[in-house]
């Protein structure tokens, strides 16, 4: 990760080029951002694994300190319920894009295919070889128990097909971190016309998801 931690969190790299310094409180911030995110989000956004490695590392760090306390000290019940909240954000954040695998595991692969050089994996490693591997217990269960007693036209399954895709048209609320100008927001009806809003920072808004995924990607927009 470009970002180092400071002295108390984990590591910091360094070399000749200047780098920012990424603080303990600010990391926990981007894991409580990305799971916001992926938490509201209908579809599964890219993955954060740097993010995940570096808190990790936090754990780790913190974990090693607090049996450094001395026994008795008020202090370290405070730390350890904050080391257990940093595990569930965490587990939850995780968990949330599992099931997101779990539930859209063709479109998933096949975005993951379609992704141009250059291009943020939208999958760590591990998550594309847990979705693969779904993919394969699926289509075997499939053949398995129902595929191959069917008539020869229909033992086949087109898995793009059979399954849904993410409702890109649900509407979620949003925190704007960033004021955006002239958003496109579609008609709900044909009666009406598209037209343009712009986005006040730190304003609250209840959209529909397509039309600010973009902002979600780039950070201007916290789901929430």
């Amino acid at each position: 990760m470009s970002d180092a931690l400071s002295e108390d969190g984990s590591d910091i790299n360094q070399d000749d080029s200047q780098e920012d310094v990424m603080t303990p409180a600010e990391l926990i911030a981007k894991l409580e951002e990305a799971w916001l995110n992926e938490k509201f989000s209908p579809e599964l956004l890219e993955n954060k694994s740097e993010v995940v490695e570096c808190v990790m590392e936090q754990l780790t760090h913190m974990e090693a300190n607090l049996q450094r306390v001395k026994k008795g000290d008020a202090k370290a019940g405070f730390h350890r319920m904050e080391i257990d909240r940093i595990r569930f954000v965490l587990s939850s954040y995780l968990r949330s894009r599992l099931q997101k695998i779990e539930k859209f595991f063709p479109h998933v692969l096949e975005r993951e295919k379609s992704r141009v050089d250059g291009q943020q994996s939208l999958l760590s490693p591990e998550e594309f070889a847990f979705a693969k591997e779904y993919y394969a217990n699926t289509e075997t269960y499939l053949k398995t128990v129902a595929l191959k007693r069917m008539p020869p036209n229909l033992q086949t399954v087109d898995m793009l097909k059979a399954v849904p895709e993410p409702c890109l048209d649900s509407f979620v609320f949003l925190r704007v971190k960033e004021r955006q100008e002239n958003i496109l927001i579609e008609p709900e009806s044909d009666e009406q016309r598209d037209f343009v809003v712009d986005l006040e920072e730190g304003s609250q808004h209840l959209m529909r998801y397509r039309t600010i995924a973009p902002l979600v990607s780039s950070g201007a927009v916290q789901l929430i």
